[in-house]
């Protein structure tokens, strides 16, 4: 098993407009494509203009094969203009079960 840990540092007041954009044209696409998200995660302290998603993949190809996937869909680049402008940092991190 493999997990993806994506954090999303947004502009100061960007994560309520993120989640209205995400929520009406991508995540829909986004599960169906990527599969199982885990878990949608906004932090209660520290930076608190971050969002945490966290998908599971079968391993590294299957994560692979689906984010390439999800990367040539026209709908899904759409989504990505439309939020641009709200983002500040993206990080990623690859884990697997100790």
């Amino acid at each position: 098993m493999l997990y993806e840990l994506r954090t999303y540092t947004l502009v100061p007041g960007g994560v309520r407009e993120y989640l209205r954009i995400y929520n009406e044209t991508a995540r829909e696409l986004q599960v169906e494509t990527l599969g199982r998200l885990v878990s949608l995660l906004q932090p209660e302290s520290g930076d608190l203009n971050q969002l945490i998603f966290l998908w599971s993949f079968e391993d590294f190809a299957d994560r692979q094969r689906r984010r390439q996937t999800l990367m040539a869909d026209s709908r899904f680049t759409e989504f990505r203009k439309s939020v641009r402008h709200l983002l500040v940092r993206q990080e990623n991190q690859l884990l697997t079960e100790a």
